[in-house]
């Protein structure tokens, strides 16, 4: 029996499409918050973006200086799972429902979806953790979490991509450190675009027809309240900062300076301590120097260059060179 389907379809003004994922998931904790009890199924399209799960540490998932460089948005998902790359080629779904157990509400939400696909002409099946493949490649993979008395759950649905954002995306260089992050695990993708006989819009369309029976549309005010939600997705610490903490020391004994070993902790991707060790010769308050340096910066190689190149800590070491320094970090 389908507890959850058919579900009431949220109708957002057109002005909202287009918009940054944190909007979307902002929408869906509105809803679960303010909507009377029912069940409740929206789609929605986002340029490209990074969004990676509640208990992930960013840099260890994501290139976030190859993001930048392209443009590429990064949100953190208040659900669990790993990080994922999404454009305006891929559907994101969204469903939420009453307080239910997690299994079965999982599962119906995977299997009412790939029934969709499968009336549209896609061989879709659910498999492992409720992901969804064609073939036995991935087409859609599904998170969620609970939220007072609501439950949501949200899916990406892959019609095409982009291969080289994917990968640059969703591959972190070497300098990652090995900490206590949720990894993501990397699945064979396939595209639907490669099994429908239609494209993205009107696949979108068909969804709506199939898993809703009656629409609820949200008006200005709404969504003036949903952007005051959305804000807190874009927090530096919640963003960055929100998972665990992890302690990383770059030793190395160089020619002409001596040993020199920087201790950082980082808070998530945040540096958030510095310490300076070594048996250096200082040429003015090298501690003070590094710390003001590094504190609050990202662990991402581009960040440390751009700081360094910035502020000079280096020149507070008898010997030690810009190159020298900017090696020590990267290895």
């Amino acid at each position: 029996m389908k507890r959850h389907w058919p579900a009431t379809f949220i109708a957002l003004p057109p002005s909202c499409e287009g918009r940054r994922a944190a909007f979307y998931l902002a929408a869906e904790e509105y809803i679960a918050e303010h909507l009377p009890e029912g069940n409740y199924f929206f789609t929605w399209q986002i340029g490209p973006t990074v969004v990676m799960g509640r208990n992930q540490v960013a840099h260890q998932e994501i290139n976030l200086d190859f993001c930048r460089k392209e443009g590429i948005d990064v949100i953190r998902r208040r659900s669990g799972g790993g990080a994922i790359f999404a454009d305006e080629r891929n559907i994101m779904t969204s469903l939420i429902t009453e307080d239910a157990p997690v299994e079965s509400l999982f599962q119906e939400y995977a299997e009412a979806v790939a029934e969709a696909l499968r009336q549209l002409g896609a061989p879709a099946q659910v498999t492992g953790r409720n992901d969804i493949v064609v073939r036995s490649e991935k087409v859609c993979g599904n998170a969620f979490y609970k939220k007072v008395n609501r439950c949501i759950a949200h899916g990406t649905m892959l019609y095409d991509t982009a291969p080289r954002l994917m990968e640059g995306a969703l591959h972190p260089t070497a300098a990652k450190l090995e900490s206590k992050g949720v990894k993501s695990v990397r699945s064979r993708v396939g595209l639907l675009k490669d099994y429908l006989s239609f494209g993205v819009e009107e696949l979108r369309k068909q969804l709506r027809t199939l898993l809703c029976d009656k629409t609820v549309e949200l008006g200005e005010e709404d969504i003036r309240k949903i952007e005051e939600i959305e804000q807190a997705y874009y927090e530096p610490q919640y963003l960055l900062g929100n998972t665990g903490r992890a302690d990383i020391v770059k030793s190395s004994r160089i020619e002409g300076c001596g040993q020199v070993e920087l201790h950082l902790r980082l808070q998530g991707s945040i540096i958030s301590e510095v310490t300076l060790r070594g048996d250096f010769f200082e040429t003015g308050n090298a501690e003070k120097a590094f710390t003001e340096t590094f504190t609050g910066r990202t662990f991402t190689p581009e960040s440390l260059a751009e700081t360094v190149s910035t502020h000079h800590p280096e020149s507070t070491i008898r010997n030690l060179t810009t190159d020298a320094l900017l090696k020590l970090l990267t290895e």
